[in-house]
This record gives C-alpha cells, sequence and structure tokens, in this order.
C-alpha cells in the first residue's frame, strides 16, 4: 500500500474486517487479479469481498456521471417533449426493417443462451413482447405528467404549504435477459427521472440493438439528453455491482435470481441506496373447505401459461376436499402441459402424498427443460419446509402440492415459506376473504389466478420491476414499481401576510 493510503496491492491471507465483528481473508486467486486502480467492495450481510476491476469502475462512475447531467438538463425541458419520445421510441419498433434487425440479433442470442443450457423463456423477442412493448409505450405517453404537479395543500392563517411531485435522479436497474425492460423502464423519464441499466449478458446484444436502432434515436428526436438513459455495455456482474454502489442512485432495482437479487440489494442498501427488489417468485393459489371446483381448477389452469415470477408455485388443498380439488387440480396441470406441448411435474410435500394418486409417483412423463428433453416422473416427493422453493420451468408446468388441515394452516406455511408476492384464496366464503387479507403477509392478494400480478396488465402502467415483501414491507408505496412512482416530495410554502411569523 503506498503512502497516500491508496489501495495498490492486495496479499493471500490479507484480513479484512466486516460488519465490526467478522474477519475475512483476501484469497489468493482474488490478490493476483488486483491491480492498481482496482476497487473492493466488501458485503457486510453476506461477508463476501467483491472484485471491481478499474475498467468497471470508470465505466459506471462514467456512465452515472452523464445520467446525472442529463437529469439537471432535463428539469428545464417540457413536458411534450417526454411525450414525443415514447410516440418515437414506439413507431421506431413498429417499423418493420428496424423489428427485423432487432428480431436477427435476438435470436442469434437466443441460440448462444441455448448453447449454453440456459432458460430462453424471458429472453425471445417475438411479437408479443414487441406488442406489449408499443403499447407500455403508448401508455406512458398518454399518461399525465406528475412532475412538478402538487399532490396537496394544507393552508393556514396567512399562509400554505403545498405539497409537490419532484423527480429522484438517477434510477440504476440490473435486470436479467429481458429485452423488454428497456421500454418498460422508460417510464422512469415519464417522472423527470434518467437511468443507467446492466443487463444480464444472455440479453446484451438484443438491449444494444433496441438501444442503437430505436431508443437513442427517438432520444435524440424528442430533443432529450442522449444521455437520459444509458445501458452499460459490460456483461461483467461487476458492473452491477459497482453500480449498485454508487452512492449516487436514487433507487437501485434489481430483477433476476434470488441469490444475486440478495446480494445486489445488501449493496445498494450499505452504499446508503433505497432499493426495490425482485428476486425469488412464484404465486400461491390456498383452497379453503368451502371452495368451489370449478373456480379453483379455473384459477390452477390460468396461472400456469408461462413461467414467469407471477406464476403459481404452491398450490395449499384442504385435506377434506382432497378427494374433489386433487382432480381438479391434475386436470388442470394435464390440459395445460397438453397446450404447451409436454407433461407437468408436481411435488408433493412430505406427509402429503396420501392425497396424490399413487401412481403418478411411478409413471414418467417428458420434461422439456433449458438443456433438452428429460424422462422424469410425474410426481415426485418434496420436504414440507422448503416450499418456498421456485421452479424454473420451460415448457412443463411445475408447482408443489402441499395438503393442509385448514385455512389457518396455509396462511401459517405462506408467511413462513413463501417469498411474500403473490397469494390467492379460493373460497365462497366472504369471511374468509376479509381475514385472509388481514392475516396474509403479501403485496397481491387475490380470489383467483395469480398472473394477475403485473403493472401493465392491471394498473395499466408497465412495471420497472415487483417487489416481494421477503426483505420486509416497503415504505409508502405499493410492490407494483411503475416509472411515474419514481418521485419525491418538495413543499412549498406561500406567505399571503407578509408578516407571518412563529
Amino acid at each position: 500500500m503506498a503512502d497516500n493510503s491508496i489501495l495498490t496491492q492486495l496479499e493471500p491471507g490479507m484480513p479484512v474486517l466486516v460488519g465490526g465483528d467478522r474477519l475475512v481473508r483476501i484469497s489468493k486467486d482474488l490478490a493476483d487479479k488486483f491491480e492498481p486502480g482496482d476497487r473492493l467492495i466488501v458485503v457486510r450481510k453476506t461477508a463476501e469481498i467483491l472484485h471491481i476491476p478499474r475498467a468497471i469502475h470508470e465505466l459506471v462512475t462514467s456512465a452515472v456521471d452523464r445520467a446525472l447531467e442529463s437529469f439537471e438538463t432535463q428539469q428545464k425541458l417540457p413536458d411534450e417533449q417526454f411525450s414525443q419520445f415514447y410516440t418515437e421510441f414506439a413507431n421506431r419498433l413498429a417499423d418493420d426493417e428496424i423489428w427485423a434487425e432487432i428480431s436477427r440479433i435476438n435470436e442469434a442470442d437466443v441460440n448462444r443462451a441455448k448453447e449454453k443450457g440456459r432458460s430462453t423463456t424471458r429472453l425471445v423477442a417475438d411479437e408479443k413482447m414487441r406488442k406489449n412493448m408499443i403499447a407500455g409505450l403508448h401508455q406512458w405517453r398518454d399518461l399525465p405528467s406528475r412532475r412538478d404537479k402538487p399532490l396537496n395543500s394544507i393552508t393556514h392563517e396567512g399562509w400554505s404549504v403545498e405539497e409537490i411531485v419532484s423527480p429522484c435522479g438517477v434510477v440504476g436497474f440490473v435486470f436479467e435477459g429481458r429485452p423488454n425492460v428497456l421500454a418498460d423502464a422508460t417510464g422512469v423519464l415519464r417522472s423527470g427521472n434518467t437511468a443507467v441499466f446492466r443487463i444480464g449478458s444472455d440479453a446484451l446484444n438484443t438491449a444494444k440493438a433496441i438501444m442503437e436502432n430505436a431508443l437513442c434515436p427517438a432520444l435524440e428526436a424528442a430533443g432529450l439528453p442522449a444521455d437520459s438513459v444509458i445501458l452499460l455495455e459490460s456483461p461483467e456482474h461487476s458492473a452491477g455491482w459497482a453500480l449498485f454502489a454508487d452512492p449516487r442512485l436514487a433507487l437501485a432495482v434489481a430483477r433476476g435470481s434470488g441469490r444475486a437479487v440478495d446480494l445486489l440489494g445488501a449493496i445498494a442498501r450499505e452504499a446508503g441506496n433505497a432499493v426495490s427488489l425482485h428476486g425469488t417468485g412464484g404465486g400461491w393459489i390456498i383452497a379453503d373447505e368451502t371452495a368451489d371446483a370449478s373456480r379453483f381448477e379455473l384459477a390452477v389452469y390460468n396461472s400456469l401459461d408461462r413461467k414467469v415470477c407471477n406464476t403459481v408455485n404452491v398450490i395449499c388443498i384442504p385435506r377434506s376436499r382432497a378427494a374433489v380439488l386433487v382432480p381438479r387440480m391434475l386436470s388442470a396441470l394435464s390440459r395445460r402441459g397438453e397446450k404447451l406441448g409436454y407433461g407437468y411435474r408436481i411435488h408433493v410435500a412430505t406427509g402429503s402424498e396420501d392425497i396424490i394418486p399413487k401412481d403418478l409417483f411411478e409413471t414418467e412423463t417428458t420434461v422439456y427443460r433449458a438443456d433438452g428433453l428429460h424422462k422424469e416422473p410425474v410426481a415426485t416427493s418434496w420436504p414440507a419446509d422448503q416450499l418456498g422453493h421456485e421452479w424454473e420451468w420451460e415448457q412443463t408446468p411445475e408447482v408443489t402440492v402441499v395438503a393442509i388441515s385448514d385455512l389457518e394452516e396455509g396462511i401459517r406455511l405462506f408467511n413462513s415459506q413463501s417469498p411474500l408476492l403473490v397469494a390467492s384464496l379460493i373460497s365462497e366464503d366472504p369471511s374468509a376473504h376479509e381475514y385472509f387479507l388481514k392475516a396474509i403477509n403479501a403485496p397481491f392478494i387475490g380470489n383467483g389466478f395469480t398472473r394477475w400480478v403485473d403493472g401493465q396488465y392491471a394498473l395499466n402502467k408497465p412495471e420497472l420491476g415487483l417487489s416481494n415483501w421477503q426483505y420486509g414491507r416497503i415504505l409508502a408505496r405499493g410492490a407494483i414499481l411503475t416509472g411515474d412512482g419514481v418521485f419525491t416530495i418538495k413543499l412549498r410554502a406561500r406567505q399571503v401576510d407578509p408578516d407571518v411569523h412563529r
């Protein structure tokens, strides 16, 4: 270490203090990689030491610098220019020639991901994704801006105070392989914010194609700063770490796997940044003793059309109704599996095997996974204390099933083992639904299918991300984060009487 105390090298075994009471030691691999100008992030929550190469640190720092400058510039621009941006962006995505180029690059991304045995269910930029992106941009265009608009006014004798909506600043995003997030997350511009993205390596080339062919030209055509939206053109995880460690972010938004999101959230919180995290997903359907069998079957069937975070993952069935509801559940799974081209899989919580037909544990089905086709049993046992495990499936619906004694047990299992995202109660008892609303620890509660949890579908606003309550309840906002929800409050005093005093 030099005299000015700047870290220039590491030694294997060097101790590092974590959280004030733990020591971790530098590994030989990290010591060998470290070069002058590199940075380290010591994560208190996980006791990990993360390495940020100098080039990555400079890339991210420069991006946030430019986004902050653009944020300041944007404050002087009228709302009409932001509306024009959404029109221009949507028109470019609607252009068949532009979309053909994006599709060509996306196809190459998909093929590379398949060669690596990676899931591509969220990666494919198909016509449905294109239409949803365009529709979302139109929604942002047509949504009245809340920027600099009053929320409330408190009148006093001789003076008043107004609460004014004001943008927050730079929003940092780390997403998995979803090309459509580039369109969805530009919603932060509607309220005057700017954005810096890091997207998963599988979708990076597709994201670059969208930026180059549609998003950046739309910014230019609307007269918005070129750096209002910045894509970090790096496949390195360290780019996401460095971004979330920058204390200048107004908000850090992460979507991906539970482990990666947990780490990113810890980095952001330790840097003092506000976070919106969505890692582990999976909805729960809980039936009670009064559940209507047809309604239950439809809820299961309509919650399994594709694998995303709000797909049903766990189904709780009262033992007293198993003879009726289990066949209905199996019918829904079978019909959905057939529609998607393959069978279905159920994981039965230990102690609940008796409600499932025995032959399903011995019958094989064809399962389509990211690395190809497999022969697997239709039903297998699963530890009853691991109900929160999220099944990642491609074209073969996959759920966990557990028998419960009553609604109270279903609520207890959800509150203790789920990622605290979405829960649906199938019941004909109005009082049960009222109790469920109060007792279930979830931000999203329904009485049917779980797939309604989506900003564009439910609120007519494309979502930037969903936040479950796995990391605690969220202060003063809903768990669907939308672009116009990223704001702070200014207070403005207006004196009528110039002699107001305390």
